[in-house]
């Protein structure tokens, strides 16, 4: 009996990191976040209440998510007149690692370093991760994994 309930105990405990890393579902409502970008300057969710933001984690060294950018740069120059905010967050990489990838890419949106608790809360356990959030700070559509431009570009009508 007291092996049985050692066991039940290891395998509660085991399943705690998993349900930490659990992605939030469409429907509710968006984890918030207060971060610093690339270049030192506030980032927060919070910052951008009434607008819908389209949240995409990457890292340098992620092949899809640097496949994807080229595409979310011009969906973010193309929605921007309709109010979407785009926000990269690095996967923790150093600053000189983000920087370069914006830099690379010459992107204008907000990047930011995402903190684990930040990954935590958006469940981000590989890369890359799509969160579409609407104008009311609810998730609409989250994604991981690798996207299309067609794919991104619907959840971004859905909540533009």
């Amino acid at each position: 009996m007291k092996t049985l309930a050692v066991a039940l105990l290891i395998t509660a405990l085991a399943a705690l990191p998993a349900a930490a890393a659990a992605p939030p579902r469409p429907g509710t409502p968006a984890p918030t976040f207060k971060l610093k970008t690339v270049d030192g300057k506030p980032l927060a969710l919070e910052q951008y209440k009434g607008k819908p933001v389209y949240l995409d984690f990457f890292a340098s060294w992620c092949a899809p998510c640097r496949d994807e950018t080229p595409g979310i740069i011009k969906l973010s120059k193309q929605y921007a007149k309709k109010g979407l905010v785009v926000i990269g967050l690095d996967d923790q990489e150093i600053s000189d690692r983000a920087t370069g990838f914006r830099d690379d890419f010459k992107i204008k949106f907000p990047v930011g370093i995402a903190d684990q608790k930040t990954l935590d809360s958006y469940g981000v356990i590989a890369l890359p991760v799509h969160v579409f959030i609407d104008r009311k700070g609810i998730i609409k559509t989250y994604r991981l994994g690798e996207m299309s431009y067609e794919e991104i570009e619907t959840a971004i009508k859905s909540i533009v």
